[in-house]
């Protein structure tokens, strides 16, 4: 097996999960003991967040390509962003590496139009809900329109993620929450939704929603998974 460089730490919670999420799916395909090879560079989130929300998109891509040289160093045979809003600066990784780069939209659009979906409702922080780089990938790539959600309910996602679910906090009024947006981006008309932010799975199921679930964070770690799996035997 190859071995999967993972930039994590934004938020650690959801890196965690990559890791518990990376290793059942390498056992799942292979069996016995086996779990993925795997290196994981955690950044300090505090920084990050702070340039994020001063809008020094420059520094955080120079973070990240540091962190992606760091990886091929170790000996990463490709490398992932564990988080979504941080592929804003995939430009600076990829250009920064000579070892593939596997961008978390990819395997979600793959799957959404494996699954019919052609208008799809957009759930992640306010950078990746009102900026372009998100849902203009899914348009390009894979003809996806992009639903996100209404002023109110856009402030209230981003809040939750950053305020409760980074700190590894679960509320129930945030989950129902979280489910009246969704019911509100089906009656506009969306067929399914993304967790697009690898945070809000840990507070939203497919049974906490009235929409079809397409899970980046559980989607991304499958396909490195799986790609680490198929090159080694090329």
């Amino acid at each position: 097996m190859k071995t999967i460089g993972v930039i994590g730490g934004m938020s650690w919670e959801s890196s965690a999960e990559y890791y518990r999420l990376m290793n059942r799916h390498a056992k799942a395909r292979l069996g016995g003991h086996h779990n993925a090879r795997s290196l994981m560079l955690t950044v300090d989130f505090a920084p990050v967040e702070a340039n994020q929300r001063a809008g020094d998109w420059h520094a955080l891509g120079a973070q990240m390509a540091d962190a992606a040289r760091q990886l091929e160093r170790g000996g990463a045979d490709l490398v992932l962003l564990a988080t979504n809003t941080m592929h804003r600066v995939y430009e600076a990784i990829e250009a920064a590496i000579t070892v593939p780069f596997l961008h978390i939209a990819d395997p979600t659009g793959e799957a959404l139009r494996a699954a019919g979906v052609e208008r799809v409702g957009l759930l992640g922080t306010r950078y990746t809900m009102e900026q372009t780089f998100y849902a203009g990938r899914l348009r390009e790539r894979f003809g996806l329109d992009t639903l996100v959600p209404g002023d109110e309910g856009r402030a209230n996602v981003h809040r939750i993620i950053y305020d409760e679910l980074c700190h590894g906090v679960i509320e129930p009024p945030s989950r129902e929450i979280y489910r009246n947006v969704i019911e509100d981006l089906k009656a506009r008309g969306a067929q399914a939704v993304i967790l697009g932010c690898t945070e809000i799975t840990l507070l939203v199921k497919q049974d906490d929603s009235a929409l079809p679930v397409f899970d980046t964070t559980a989607l991304h770690a499958q396909r490195a998974v799986d790609w680490a799996i198929e090159a080694n035997t090329q």
